[in-house]
């Protein structure tokens, strides 16, 4: 077990601390409203991933259940989408935007309703997590659910703590990283060899 949970556990940390939409946003909201509401808008959003582990779980599941080859078809499918997205990096502009133009100030049951929102909302995220978590099984032939579930909750448990640093050092991050341009060009290539070590691990 043990086998498969550090280096989940590794990889979903350097993904989540890679520049995404949701630790931007959480970044951004902080900087403009303080870190409270930051750590509200990360709750909300770390509360959606929930779902698109429920989605995961129950779906795969059962098709896993059915043959090891499709399992192993899962898997393929999923390194072969991560190698995709390690393109799309590839292809993006590195440069890192910081705009609250559209963040306005809300109530905090507002902030964590729109937070759960965008993530159930975005299907790149179960995508995402349809691509990622089959690999990290280790008992496939076992309780595939209770699996799926406890990689759903370290996942968001990490990303939560995560989230909630970025919140509490938001003007310090954003100084550092206006005034270090080339940052960005770092944050994408990080992102980039994330991806592609992921979709090894996950075909190994």
């Amino acid at each position: 077990m043990l086998d498969q949970i550090i280096p989940f556990l590794t990889a979903s940390i350097l993904l989540t601390f890679s520049p995404g939409p949701d630790i931007i946003y959480v970044l951004v909201r902080s900087i403009a409203y303080g870190s409270k509401q930051g750590i509200v808008s990360a709750l909300g959003l770390v509360g959606g991933i929930l779902i698109h582990t429920s989605l995961v779980a129950f779906g795969v599941s059962a098709i896993i259940k059915q043959s090891d080859n499709v399992f192993l078809l899962i898997k393929i499918l999923g390194a072969v989408y991560l190698l995709y997205l390690a393109y799309q990096v590839y292809k993006s502009d590195p440069e890192i935007a910081f705009s609250s133009e559209k963040i306005s100030d809300k109530s905090m049951l507002s902030l964590f309703k729109q937070g759960f929102i965008m993530n159930v909302l975005n299907p790149k995220v179960g995508i995402f997590f349809l691509a990622f978590f089959p690999g990290f099984l280790w008992e496939p032939d076992g309780n595939t659910i209770l699996q799926f579930y406890i990689l759903g909750m370290l996942f968001m448990l990490q990303a939560f703590i995560i989230f909630t640093g970025v919140a509490m050092l938001a003007e310090k991050i954003s100084a550092y990283i206006k005034s270090h341009p080339k940052s960005g060009i770092f944050l994408k290539w990080m992102q980039v060899v994330i991806f592609i070590l992921i979709a090894v691990l996950i075909l190994l």
